[in-house]
């Protein structure tokens, strides 16, 4: 039997299909089918976490129903993500990131020392070079320019 996690993982408890179902179907008609291939992915594993579900079912509720229903139902489960926000990934430096906490100095400095783009070009190299050294003496890092 799949366990869920909500907030403690010593907490874990059962997963209903029905439950799942029930508190989707709040939200728009979604045949237990689809329910059950969207699942699919999941069943290697033994527990997983409840954001998961969430995330199941905002794809299933955008494609049965609208954003703005996807958007309630998620809105009424923010309470299981942090602080009810998605975590940003980007490639940096060619890598697919988070953040950056697991970095070590040289990888930090070389991320601090890159061109970032943006759609507001205007600003011109004597700020950019100020804001880069400010970003890293934030994160404590030697910079070199």
């Amino acid at each position: 039997m799949k366990k869920i996690i909500y907030k403690n993982p010593n907490d874990a408890e059962n997963f209903s299909l029905a439950r799942f179902s029930k508190s989707l179907n709040k939200y728009a008609k979604i045949p237990e089918k689809e329910i059950k291939e969207a699942l699919e992915d999941f069943d290697q594993y033994e527990t997983m976490h409840v954001s998961c579900l969430v995330e199941i079912g905002i794809k299933l509720i955008e494609k049965h129903a609208d954003e703005k229903t996807a958007a309630e139902y998620f809105n009424a489960h923010a309470e299981y993500f942090d602080e009810g926000k998605f975590e940003r990934l980007r490639r940096i430096t060619g890598y697919l990131v988070g953040t950056l906490d697991r970095w070590n100095d040289a990888k930090k400095a070389e991320e601090a020392a890159r061109v970032k783009h943006s759609v507001n070009s205007a600003i011109d190299d004597a700020e950019r070079l100020a804001a880069l050294e400010v970003q890293a003496m934030e994160q404590n890092i030697a910079y070199a320019h």
